[in-house]
């Protein structure tokens, strides 16, 4: 009796110990399968790609994403055939792609990319989910333009920026706070640049660091998210100065006026060219953190080459932007573009009258209208901020509804006609001042006589019919008595007065005194 309980509680010990050993070993499995999937999870980038057309943005990306190695026309089988498709036709696109070390076999990244091609506000809802707290810190804006309308560039630029500070602002606080964080360690650590330009940034003594401050113009408008600016298809340029007249100081000015406002977002600006070799690449994976393990990259200015210009962040100052040309207002443009971007987005077309935007473009209150009077459109010769000519017309025109289109012009037929109607009453039939045949001897005063050549004897029709008129008058005198067939006589006449007539009426008949044949 006494060994039942001790029975009972012993199977009770017996129970609890293989319970306790088996939450042990899940606790312990978890920890592993956790800690392995944590050490292959990829670094995750976003691209936020904005403006272009959708065939620019493709171009962008396989730009991004090219084979740099050493001997590319060995294309790795991991990447071959299974590039991920790209849906940008509609709204807010989207893609991805893996960044491969130097020797194509380790994956350092994946980037996401998401494309946006209008600056309309409507789409501000579409962007705010892509800004968390997690995600800011890994990602980069790019905006894109073309060297196709370069006179559309700062307009262009101004609405992205309009619409990203919108968005920006709508954020929740903690995500404000990890912009302003990250925006710090952009101006601070110098994140992008080469060692030698970083170790420039900061100097170190024996009372510790000492931070060089900002120059004029430097960060005065960080968005809170690093940006990058990409002129796509600068092969262009050439064509522009060969066939459009454009020179030197045009292609200064625009240089001079991107760098003075991107300097103020802490941006950094490249030209590209399509099938060249340039340093997109590494600009890009610069700004996202993403390093080799295998092979450095090097990531050097380039402000020299007007098709291979390269500006990382943190590099420019109003000391460079200068010596590129005398006559520059940088002050002007710095504190125009700071007042203008603070408005709310607009659409891509100006509705300013012509008047009020050449107002504001000479006292300096808009930077876009200062740049659009000096480069504008050689095909209108004129900027889009100038949408009336000389003459009074205009670009766009309003076009009325077709029915009511057509009704007009068959009122404006029928009084038409009822005018001519009218005039064609009042005046008289005009009348010909002489018949043609109403003096027949006129006439042949100009004409004179009609002479043919018959055997090589110049003779005059006229009086050829006469001396058979003569002959015919005689043989009429002389045969009065005699009985004849008058039949046969008269036909015989008949017939060489028809002869003698159709000489007369021959076409290749020679004037008188001209050679006989």
């Amino acid at each position: 009796m006494s060994s039942s309980p001790n029975r009972g509680t012993k199977a009770a010990g017996t129970n609890s110990r293989p319970t306790s050993k088996d939450g042990s070993k899940k606790n312990i499995w978890s920890s592993l399968l956790d800690g392995v999937a944590n050490g292959k999870r990829l670094p995750e980038k976003n691209l936020l790609i904005l403006g272009g057309t959708p065939e620019s943005q493709r171009d962008f990306l396989e730009t991004f994403s090219a084979d740099t190695s050493a001997d590319p026309g060995l294309v790795n089988d991991k990447r071959k055939g299974k590039t991920p498709p790209i849906a940008n036709q509609f709204a807010l696109g989207y893609t991805y792609r893996d960044v491969l070390d130097a020797d194509q076999e380790d994956t350092l990244a994946r980037v996401s990319a998401y494309l946006l091609s209008e600056p309309s506000p409507s789409f501000a809802p579409l962007l705010k989910p892509l800004l968390t707290p997690q995600s800011v810190p890994e990602t980069l804006v790019v905006i894109l333009l073309d060297w196709s309308d370069p006179w559309t560039w700062i307009r262009r630029l101004r609405e992205w920026v309009r619409l990203l500070r919108s968005v920006l602002v709508s954020l929740e606080d903690d995500t404000k706070i990890v912009m302003e964080e990250t925006m710090t360690e952009w101006r601070d650590r110098k994140r992008g640049m080469d060692a030698g330009s970083a170790a420039a940034g900061g100097m170190s003594n024996s009372g510790g660091p000492v931070t060089i401050p900002l120059g004029p113009g430097e960060w005065d408008e960080g968005l809170g998210i690093p940006m990058c600016v990409v002129c796509q298809g600068a092969d262009k340029i050439e064509k522009l100065e060969k066939d459009h007249g454009w020179h030197e100081e045009q292609f200064d000015f625009i240089l001079q006026f991107l760098r003075t406002i991107l300097l103020k977002h802490g941006a950094s600006l490249i030209y590209t060219t399509p099938f060249l070799a340039n340093s997109l690449q590494s600009l890009i994976h610069s700004s996202l953190g993403i390093h080799s393990l295998l092979k450095r990259q090097s990531l050097k200015h380039n402000v020299i080459d007007r098709d291979k210009i390269l500006v990382p962040a943190n590099w420019d100052s109003w000391g460079k932007i200068r010596i590129i040309r005398e006559g520059f207002d940088m002050e002007g443009v710095s504190t125009a573009w700071s007042i203008e971007i603070q408005d709310a987005p607009e659409p891509l077309e100006p509705s300013q009258d012509a008047g009020q935007q050449s107002e504001n473009a000479e006292d300096g209150t808009s930077a876009v209208l200062v740049f659009e009077q000096t480069i504008q459109d050689p095909k209108r010769d004129k900027s889009i901020a100038h949408p009336a000519t000389a003459n009074g017309n205009k670009i766009e025109v309003e076009t009325s509804e077709m029915q009511g289109f057509l009704a007009k012009q068959v009122e404006l037929l029928e009084q038409l006609r009822a005018e001519d109607d009218k005039e064609r009453s009042t005046q008289p039939t005009p009348q010909l001042e002489m018949s043609p045949m109403e003096d027949e001897g006129r006439v042949n005063e100009h004409i004179g006589p009609v002479q043919f050549n018959m055997g090589g004897i110049q003779v005059d029709a006229d009086d050829m019919l006469k001396k058979l008129k003569d002959r015919e008058a005689s043989r009429a005198q002389k045969k009065e008595g005699t009985p004849t067939n008058p039949g046969d006589e008269k036909a015989h006449n008949q017939a060489l007065a028809n002869f003698f007539a159709g000489l007369v009426k021959k076409p290749g008949a020679s004037p008188r005194g001209s050679p006989s044949a």
